[in-house]
């Protein structure tokens, strides 16, 4: 899977060492799921048993507001105090930490040659075809996916290198090694969708400020978007109907959802006119992704959707999205790729769990590598 590295830093010598000749695997500690988004960072550990895979410990520490933006680390300071504060209440020495969707190039090209080290030449030498920035301040990296004739079709995804330098600077401020850097949306695929998958499948993650619209085949991605409008749109819905603080608003939109209960026809009115927001821009990509799949061989149908994210167990999401886009519709499992629940109970609260998929997803990388 994919992994942006970084070595070109202060300790570029100890990072190349690290990264390149690996200590095995028995005597390097598990490193932490880390992810920094605009309104929390969150972190994972998992631990391996002999029956498999299950968390160990999880936290979260709430962002201020306005401290993280569009992907984008705007506030250091706060930031790095969270951060300190979490790393040290779970004891994170290191790191798989997430790269923001919202700032990343997907791409995908056609590219001769057997090896990847011969893809990697060939795209870099038209890499600002695929990414529009100066070649030298991306970093990118790629992944194949299937062949078509003579030629291999590669999955990639390129960052501002300052993006990469940003994120890596409020990393080292705190000690944290950074174990590998990985786009968010290519991490929380390796959580809630299985290694041997061989379908085209939607993935809908509803976030408290953003919705993103991931259209993944074999795990990789291969259409990314995000709206600017996710579950607490929903919440201030429910603020405005009752009159109630956000808290207790949040109560209620999990509890009631966009389900008809009889005599809430004005409650349902005034949530629905946010969910369809998010309904109609997630058809849209339907539409446009099922349209190319049957006029381009290299494109298989979406054959579902998952949703996933903070707001995914609002009640009635699933009835409602499938009712329009005549797929099924299921809730993402972020337990996916561990052990069976026969054999360990989640510390992660299950509505919670949803907001994990990228965390997850990150620790697995030391478990798996795709």
């Amino acid at each position: 899977m994919l992994c942006i590295l970084y070595v070109m830093h202060k300790s570029a010598l100890s990072r190349f060492v690290h990264i390149y000749f690996p200590p095995p695997r028995y005597l390097v500690l598990p490193a932490a799921g880390l992810e920094i988004s605009t309104s929390s960072i969150k972190a994972i550990f998992l631990k391996e048993h002999r029956y498999g895979l299950e968390v160990a410990s999880f936290d979260e520490k709430k962002l201020p507001k306005g401290a993280v933006a569009s992907g984008e680390i705007v506030e250091p300071e706060p930031v790095a105090e969270h951060l300190r504060e979490l790393a040290k209440e779970r004891g994170i020495k290191s790191a798989h930490i997430a790269l923001p969707e919202s700032k990343s190039y997907l791409f995908e090209t056609l590219v001769s040659g057997d090896s990847q080290e011969e893809w990697y030449t060939e795209v870099e030498q038209h890499i600002d075809e695929f990414v529009p920035l100066p070649p030298d301040e991306v970093s990118f990296d790629i992944s194949p996916l299937h062949k078509i004739d003579d030629k291999t079709l590669v999955v990639g995804v390129g960052y501002a290198r300052k993006v990469v330098e940003n994120v890596l600077r409020i990393i080292d401020d705190v000690n944290i090694e950074p174990r590998s850097l990985e786009s968010e949306t290519f991490a929380s695929m390796r959580a809630i969708l299985p290694a041997d998958i061989n379908e085209t499948v939607m993935v809908v993650d509803i976030g408290k400020m953003t919705t993103k619209i991931v259209i993944t085949e074999r795990r990789l991605p291969r259409f990314a978007t995000t709206l600017d409008v996710g579950g607490h749109a929903l919440t201030e819905a429910v603020q405005k109907y009752f009159g109630v603080d956000e808290k207790e608003a949040r109560k209620v939109k999990m509890e009631h959802g966009i389900v008809s209960s009889g005599g809430n026809d004005d409650y349902i009115e005034a949530m629905l006119s946010t969910a369809s927001v998010i309904r109609e821009e997630i058809k849209r990509r339907i539409d446009y992704w099922q349209t190319r799949a049957r006029t381009e061989k290299d494109c298989l149908t979406i054959s579902r959707v998952l949703i996933v994210g903070g707001n995914a167990t609002v009640r009635g999401f699933p009835e409602y999205f499938s009712s329009s886009f005549n797929l099924p519709v299921e809730l993402g499992d972020v337990f996916l790729n561990l052990a069976s629940r026969d054999t360990w109970l989640p510390t992660v609260d299950y509505s919670q769990s949803f907001a994990y998929a990228t965390t997850i997803g990150l620790a697995l990388r030391d478990y798996y590598d795709k």
